[in-house]
């Protein structure tokens, strides 16, 4: 069973009497571990197909199966829970508190989730040593580079152990140098068996993955790049910028 079905899947708008399908009988699967980029230009569905899939929104028509659970008649209570336990999110423009340091904000799901405080923080600086600012704990997001700052978003989507995070261009609002940095922290967390979707309109970004998503009013294709889809999936560690 893979980890994502969506089995003809559409979201219907109605504007002024015209009806407006954002997704048109989408089917797809998508296997737990996979580095995915969902790419199209705007207004082709890609953000609709990533809210569907981040159960930030439900669809019109057809069957989502997460994790072995349907959810596409769920409620958006629901939907929240199962955002909060299963999914991270990652943003173009981070989404920091400025008054909260960096720990802070990294334990924030976790809040949501019940968690203990003790245990908040021992995750929390875990998840920080995995994208390599634990020393950084302390400091506000203001005091951070625009890199560190999408490392300490990484680092919060991380925390709660989801089973699939979205990157939404997580390199959009960063310099080449450190987006590359930033996308190969994603591979890196790919190889470890983590389920990463990255979305962008960009097919620089989309060629870094082995299996790209593409999106044009509202129905998909997909490509597979032969050359990346046998990578080894053992843990690998790259230095990045401070």
């Amino acid at each position: 069973m893979a980890l994502v079905e969506l089995r003809d899947v559409s979201k219907i708008y109605h504007l002024g009497g015209e009806e407006i399908r954002a997704l048109d009988g989408v089917t797809t699967d998508i296997e737990a571990g996979e580095f995915i980029s969902i790419i199209g230009p705007s207004g082709s569905g890609k953000s609709t197909l990533m809210h569907i899939l981040g159960c930030l929104d439900s669809p019109s028509k057809g069957t989502i199966q997460l994790d072995g659970m349907m959810i596409h008649d769920a409620t958006s209570r629901q939907l929240a829970a199962i955002r909060n336990r299963k999914i991270g999110f990652v943003f173009q423009f981070f989404n920091l508190l400025p008054k909260l340091n960096v720990l802070q904000n990294v334990e924030l799901p976790m809040i949501y989730s019940g968690v203990s405080g003790k245990e908040r923080r021992e995750r929390g600086m875990h998840a920080l040593t995995l994208v390599g600012l634990e020393n950084r704990s302390k400091h506000r997001p203001s005091q951070l580079s625009g890199g560190q700052q999408q490392r300490v978003a990484i680092a919060r989507a991380l925390v709660n152990s989801p089973k699939i995070i979205f990157a939404d261009e997580p390199t959009g609002n960063l310099d080449s140098h450190t987006g590359e940095a930033i996308l190969t922290l994603f591979r890196n967390l790919s190889k470890e068996g983590r389920t990463i979707i990255l979305v962008t309109h960009d097919p620089e970004i989309a060629a870094v993955t082995p299996r790209r998503i593409e999106i044009r009013d509202g129905k998909i294709s997909e490509k597979v790049d032969p050359r990346l889809a046998g990578l080894d999936r053992q843990p690998m560690l790259a230095p990045l910028p401070e």
